[in-house]
């Protein structure tokens, strides 16, 4: 009895601080039309920030944007279509964020692709080239236009989207799991390179049930769960509440940091 009230309060105060700490901030979120992305801006819009999201399909934005609102009436949901390997798209992406929604203080890279498959010494060097391009080198273009546009001048936070692959050999993944582990890298430099107003972290999550990870489950996900010390695969909405905190004040003295969303996988030791 003494302490049931309190910790309703607590609970009420908690929720209260987490559906208005972005109010009057502005997340970019890459890769949002879907899955993981759609998710994060989902959840930030939740939190009060206003949102753009871009993928490379205007319609498939669209929607993801009509599902933002429905979820969250009123929100500022800005939807800019843009191939994220392009410089040009990029630059478009940012400038219509900062000129339409009047800033850009927390910047999602999520956008990632996986065209190679197998063994490194057979791998199509093209097929690597694309992926190091879109899942690195793209991560690192729109952290250079963020800064120059808002951060260097006000702060804010950075996350990057990597995965376990990044983390252990992953056999089929492995070019994939090459560039996660880059960019696991690439966040810690940037880090310490751009502290102490702009913090950078990344997430790195296991199997998420997605349309993009959906050869790693599909017909099997039973199987693909049972090595999860959790017991099942992860969904967009838990590697998106993560990445709200990281974004978050709640988070000021964390950057440089990698955390791991995958239902325990890691601690079987092997990805195998």
């Amino acid at each position: 009895m003494l302490f049931g009230p309190v910790t309703l309060e607590f609970m009420d105060a908690a929720e209260s601080i987490e559906s208005s700490e972005f109010t009057g901030k502005v997340a970019l979120v890459t890769g949002a039309s879907r899955g993981i992305g759609l998710a994060i801006a989902a959840e930030l819009a939740r939190r009060g920030a206003a949102v753009a999201i871009t993928s490379r399909k205007q319609p498939d934005l669209d929607e993801a944007a009509a599902s933002i609102l429905a979820e969250v009436p009123g929100a500022r949901v800005l939807a800019v279509a843009g191939n994220t390997g392009r410089d040009a798209d990029r630059a478009d992406v940012v400038e219509r964020t900062v000129g339409e929604l009047g800033g850009l203080d927390v910047l999602v890279n999520n956008t990632g692709i996986n065209p190679v498959y197998g063994p490194l010494v057979g791998v199509d060097l093209d097929g690597v080239r694309k992926i190091f391009d879109t899942n690195v080198v793209a991560a690192l273009g729109y952290v250079q236009l963020a800064h120059r546009a808002w951060l260097r001048e006000h702060g804010g936070s950075i996350v990057n989207i990597a995965s376990v692959a990044g983390l252990r050999p992953s056999g089929a993944l492995a070019a994939y799991g090459a560039s996660k582990a880059a960019l696991l890298l690439l966040t810690e430099e940037l880090a310490a390179q751009l502290g102490p107003d702009i913090r950078v972290n990344a997430v790195a999550p296991g199997v998420v049930k997605t349309r993009f990870a959906a050869a790693l489950y599909e017909g099997r996900e039973q199987e693909a769960a049972a090595a999860y010390p959790l017991g099942r695969l992860g969904t967009p909405r838990d590697v998106a509440e993560v990445v709200a905190f990281l974004a978050s004040p709640r988070a000021s003295w964390i950057t440089g940091e990698t955390i791991r969303v995958d239902g325990g996988l890691l601690v079987n030791g092997t990805l195998g």
